[in-house]
């Protein structure tokens, strides 16, 4: 495998012709691929969500969850009403056994979206 080319093809292209790339690698569920792109453009553009969001997602669909919960902490560091990635991160910390600290971050998500009837509170009822 020739690293050379595969990093210049991942890096190939405006950052939108990137972004989309990468939404259609995600799309096709090609989600390593996807995060090889996202993650020179999250570089590129740190201060944007959605590159890093979709990163996230990526990492976490191939089952990288600690790079998923690196990013997702970025942005909820950044943004800490942003409900996806709270709900993101407390998905992610499950995926880890890491139930407690997920907890905290589902409810959370749940109360911005407005959804209380699936807060947990710990004993197993809503």
């Amino acid at each position: 495998m020739n690293t050379t080319f595969d990093a210049a093809y991942y890096a190939h292209g405006s950052p939108a012709e990137r972004w989309e790339r990468a939404r259609l690698f995600f799309d096709a569920k090609e989600y390593t691929t996807a995060a090889r792109v996202l993650d020179a453009l999250v570089e590129e553009v740190p201060e944007q969500t959605g590159p890093r969001l979709l990163l996230a997602r990526s990492y976490y669909h191939s089952a990288q969850l600690g790079r998923a919960e690196r990013e997702l902490r970025v942005i909820v560091e950044r943004d800490p009403v942003e409900a996806y990635a709270r709900l993101m991160l407390g998905r992610t910390l499950e995926r880890q056994n890491r139930h407690a600290e997920a907890r905290t971050h589902l409810r959370i998500a749940s109360a911005l979206s407005g959804d209380f009837d699936d807060i947990d509170d710990g004993t197993g009822r809503a």
